[in-house]
C-alpha cells in the first residue's frame, strides 16, 4: 500500500474511533539488513537499510486519565492503561508501548496518556523488524507532545532498552538505530560500540528485493539468547589469551584459529561467523563506496553460508530462496536477512532483471515448498518522523 493510502488510512482509522482529528501522524520504517548479521550484539559492525514498509501511529491527547491503543492490523484489538504505573509485560504487540512508557520513566520523564491508532505494514515475523518500527513509532510520537529533548540516536537507545528489559529480547541497536536514523537512498554502516555512523548511497540501476518465506521465526527469540551466550562464553575464553578482548568484534580470524580451539566446536563456529561477518560488513562498505556491486553480492552469499553453516540460524526454505536467486542472471547476490529461522532474504538486482527474479524464484519456491513467497520491491527511506 502506498505511503499516501496508509496516512489516509490510520488518520480515518482515528477520527472514526475517536471522534476528531489526530494531532500528529507518525511514520517509523521497518529494515533489512544487507550484511551484518547476529554482530551487532558482539560490539560489531553492520550495514541496515531503512524499507519503504513501515508503521503508522496516529496520535492525540487523551481527555481521560487512560492510554488507548487500537491496532487495526489485529482485529482492531485495543488496549487501555495508564502511563502513571505501567503494568507488567503480558506478551503481544502491547508490550512494545507500553515497554516504550516504561523506558520513559526509567529515564525520569513522565509521558502524557494519549489516544492512539496504529498499523503497519512491515510483515510481522519476517525479519524486517516490525517491533522495532512499533517502538520507534511511539517512542517519536510521546517525545513529541511531551517535547522531551531526546535526539534520535538516544531514542534508538531507549526503544533497545525496553526491548532488552521490558519485552525480554536481548536484542542489538542495529533495528531500532536504522529506524530512528535512516537516510532515503543510503545504506547505514553502524559500528554498534561508538554508535558511529556513515552512510553509503546505493548504486542506481539496483533495486533491493525482499522474498518473504513465510516461515514465522518460532524459535528466534529464544534462540537469539542461545547465541548471545555461546558468543559471551567464546570471549570469555578467549580473554584469557588476549586480554584486550572485550568482545567478538576485538577477536582477529588468526586469534580465533589460534586459541578457541579449547571451545567447544559448536561455540568456536559461533564466534568463527561473527568474526568473518564483521569482515565482511568492512569490505561491503568498501565495495559500495567504490561502486564495486559483484564483489558486495559475492560477500552476501558467503555471509549467507555462514549464517547457514557456522551460526546456524537459516532453515531449507531461506536457503532454497538465495539458491533460486543466484539461478537469475542480474542477481548480484542473496542472503538471509534478520535474526533468521525463518523470515526473509534479500537480494541485490539489475532493475531489469527484477520481474525475472519475482517470477523465477516464485517458481521455484512454489515448486520445492509448496508456498508462494511474498515478494517486495524496496527502496532505502528515511527514518522516523511525523508527517
Amino acid at each position: 500500500m502506498a505511503e499516501h493510502e496508509l496516512y489516509r488510512k490510520v488518520a480515518r482509522a482515528y477520527a472514526a474511533r475517536f471522534q476528531q482529528s489526530p494531532q500528529l501522524v507518525v511514520r517509523a520504517p521497518g529494515r533489512v539488513n544487507l550484511i551484518g548479521e547476529h554482530t551487532d550484539y558482539n560490539d560489531g559492525f553492520v550495514l541496515p537499510v531503512a524499507v519503504d514498509q513501515a508503521a503508522w501511529l496516529a496520535v492525540g491527547p487523551a481527555a481521560e486519565p487512560w492510554t488507548t491503543i487500537r491496532a487495526v492490523d489485529m482485529n482492531d484489538d485495543e488496549v487501555v492503561f495508564s502511563v502513571a504505573q505501567v503494568p507488567a509485560s503480558v506478551g503481544g504487540w502491547s508490550d512494545y508501548p507500553k515497554g516504550i512508557v516504561w523506558a520513559f520513566l526509567e529515564r525520569g520523564l513522565q509521558p502524557s496518556n494519549i489516544n492512539a491508532v496504529l498499523t503497519s505494514d512491515v510483515p510481522v515475523g519476517a525479519g524486517m523488524s516490525s517491533s522495532a518500527a512499533i517502538e520507534l513509532a511511539f517512542a517519536f510520537a510521546w517525545t513529541t507532545l511531551g517535547q522531551f529533548d531526546i535526539a534520535l540516536p538516544d531514542l534508538a537507545l531507549l526503544c533497545q532498552k525496553a526491548e532488552n528489559q521490558y519485552v525480554g529480547v536481548n536484542c542489538g541497536i542495529m533495528d531500532q538505530m536504522i529506524s530512528a536514523c535512516g537516510k532515503a537512498g543510503h545504506a547505514m554502516m553502524l559500528d554498534s560500540r561508538s554508535l558511529d555512523r556513515r552512510y553509503f548511497p546505493m548504486p542506481e540501476g539496483v533495486a533491493i528485493v525482499v522474498a518473504d518465506s513465510l516461515v514465522r521465526r518460532s524459535l528466534a527469540a529464544s534462540e537469539y539468547n542461545v547465541r548471545r551466550a555461546q558468543c559471551e562464553q567464546a570471549v570469555t575464553h578467549l580473554q584469557a589469551y588476549v586480554p584486550d578482548v572485550m568482545a567478538l568484534r576485538d577477536v582477529s580470524l588468526r586469534n580465533l584459529e589460534r586459541f578457541g580451539r579449547g571451545l567447544p566446536d559448536v561455540v568456536y563456529r559461533r564466534a568463527r561467523h561473527v568474526v568473518t561477518e564483521n569482515d565482511r560488513v568492512l569490505r561491503f562498505a568498501r565495495a559500495l563506496y567504490s561502486g564495486d556491486i559483484d564483489t558486495a553480492g559475492a560477500l552476501m552469499v558467503e555471509g549467507h553460508r555462514s549464517l547457514r553453516d557456522d551460526y546456524e540460524v537459516s532453515v531449507p526454505e531461506l536457503d532454497v530462496l538465495v539458491e533460486a536467486a543466484m539461478e537469475v542472471p542480474g542477481c548480484y547476490g542473496a542472503r538471509l536477512t534478520g535474526a533468521g529461522f525463518g523470515g526473509c532474504t534479500i537480494a541485490l538486482v539489475a532493475e531489469e532483471s527484477v520481474a525475472e527474479f519475482q517470477t523465477h524464484i516464485t517458481e521455484v519456491y512454489e515448486a520445492r515448498c509448496g508456498k508462494c513467497p511474498a515478494v517486495y520491491v524496496t527502496h532505502p527511506a528515511d527514518g522516523v518522523a511525523s508527517l
